[in-house]
C-alpha cells in the first residue's frame, strides 16, 4: 500500500497531525509484515488491507496523539498482551523516544513481535514472552487492547504503573464502568471516542495526581 494511501486513512485518527515520510514507510512495512505472518498464526481477524490500517494503525495512533501531544517525549510504556503489537508498537513509531516493553505470553506471537522490532529497527523495545502476572517491571505509561479475561488484568496494569503514572485502554463502551469500578483510586478522564466506531473509545486513567 501507498505512503499516500497510508496517509489517506489514517487522517481521521491524527487530529490534524501528520505523519513523516520515514513513519509511513515504518507502518507500511509492519502492515505486510502482519498480512504476511497472518496467513500461518492468528494475529489478527481482520484481514482486509485497509481495514488493518484504521482499525489496528488508527486507532492506536489516535492513543498515541492523545497521549503525547509532542513527538520525542521521553517515557516508559509497557504493552499488556501485545498480540500483534497494537497499541504499543505504533506509539513507538508516532514517539521515537519511547522506551517500550511489550509483554506477550504467545511465544509464536513473541516471535512475530521481535522480527517487526528487527525490521522496522527499533531500540529501547523489548518482548517479554512471560504473562503479565510474573512481570516486576513499572513504566510511567500501561495499556491494554483487546486483552482476554479484562476485568482481572486491570488491577496487574496497576500494579505495573508507576506513580504518578498513566494507564491507557481502548476498549468497547461497556467495558468503560468494569474498569472504573476495578480501579476506583484511578482518576479517569472522559472516554474519547475512536474515530470511526460506533463502540469503542479511548479511556485515561491518572494513578497518583
Amino acid at each position: 500500500m501507498s505512503p499516500e494511501k497510508i496517509s489517506a486513512l489514517l487522517s481521521p485518527f491524527l487530529e490534524g497531525a501528520t505523519l513523516s515520510e520515514s513513519q509511513l514507510a515504518q507502518i507500511a512495512a509492519y502492515a505486510a509484515l502482519l498480512e504476511k505472518w497472518n496467513t500461518r498464526i492468528n494475529l489478527t481477524a481482520v484481514r482486509d488491507s485497509e481495514e488493518i490500517i484504521t482499525r489496528h494503525f488508527g486507532e492506536s495512533l489516535f492513543a498515541a496523539r492523545r497521549l503525547f501531544f509532542e513527538p520525542e517525549i521521553q517515557a516508559t510504556a509497557i504493552d499488556i498482551g501485545s498480540g500483534s503489537g497494537f497499541p504499543g508498537l505504533p506509539l513507538k513509531i508516532w514517539n521515537p523516544a519511547l522506551d517500550l516493553t511489550l509483554i506477550e505470553s504467545n511465544q509464536r506471537k513473541a516471535v512475530f513481535l521481535r522480527e517487526v522490532v528487527r525490521t522496522l529497527n527499533f531500540s529501547n523495545v523489548k518482548v517479554l514472552a512471560e504473562r503479565a502476572q510474573q512481570v516486576s517491571a513499572q513504566a510511567d505509561l500501561v495499556t491494554l487492547r483487546a486483552v482476554e479475561h479484562f476485568d482481572q488484568i486491570l488491577p496487574i496494569a496497576l500494579k505495573l504503573t508507576v506513580s504518578p503514572g498513566r494507564i491507557a485502554l481502548l476498549i468497547g463502551d461497556p467495558q468503560i464502568p468494569v474498569a472504573k469500578s476495578a480501579l476506583p483510586a484511578v482518576r479517569w478522564e472522559n472516554p474519547s471516542p475512536l474515530p470511526l466506531s460506533q463502540s469503542r473509545s479511548l479511556l485515561v486513567g491518572h494513578l497518583g495526581l
